[in-house]
């Protein structure tokens, strides 16, 4: 894993712990794909893609979460449930941030429907 973005998921696995979540699992990985932090938030699962941009070009970080980029992540998110006793509810969420200012963190709840 390349270290900006290594640094990028650690600084919002920190911010999301203060903001009252509880980190279950970094960097969780199967045959089809990774999911950057795996969270509770309440009763929620809560898999979370973070993105590191070094601009606003082509839509930014957030846009960069495209369709079949979701496709992995919900694939990737049902190896995982599929280890689970008692599937909870869950939720896809995105931590976006620029290179020029990591520690402005956007949180986009819910980014993506399964």
């Amino acid at each position: 894993m390349n270290k900006p973005g290594a640094l990028a998921e650690q600084l919002a696995a920190q911010y999301l712990q203060r903001q009252g979540l509880k980190l279950l699992q970094m960097n969780y990985s199967c045959r089809y794909g990774e999911i950057d932090l795996i969270l509770q938030h309440g009763d929620n699962l809560v898999f979370v893609e973070v993105r590191l941009r070094s601009g606003s070009a082509f839509g930014g970080a957030a846009a960069s979460i495209d369709g079949r980029k979701q496709a992995k992540l919900l694939r990737t998110a049902q190896h995982y449930l599929s280890r689970l006793q008692r599937i909870p509810p869950c939720r896809f969420d995105a931590i976006v941030m620029q290179a020029t200012d990591p520690d402005k963190i956007e949180w986009i709840k819910n980014a993506f429907t399964a």
